[in-house]
């Protein structure tokens, strides 16, 4: 009796660990890929892209902000 409550209990301690670990992952890929981020021109141009705000969406084109809206 007593080997069976030992083994549930080590079952379900596995079971919750996996789930934790899994709910990590997503809150890591989500933060990752996230909506985009708004910068600053400053920050457009010093991530070595350039600000087009003549653009759809003000994007910052090139370098490390590419793609997201300047503001």
């Amino acid at each position: 009796m007593s080997i069976r409550r030992i083994l549930a209990a080590v079952i379900a301690t596995a079971a919750l660990a996996g789930l934790g670990l899994t709910g990590a992952a997503t809150a890591t890929a989500a933060t990752a890929k996230g909506a985009p981020s708004v910068v600053s021109p400053t920050e457009c141009r010093e991530g070595g892209g350039v600000p087009r705000i003549d653009l759809p969406g003000n994007p910052c084109v090139g370098g490390k902000y590419d793609g997201q809206a300047v503001d």
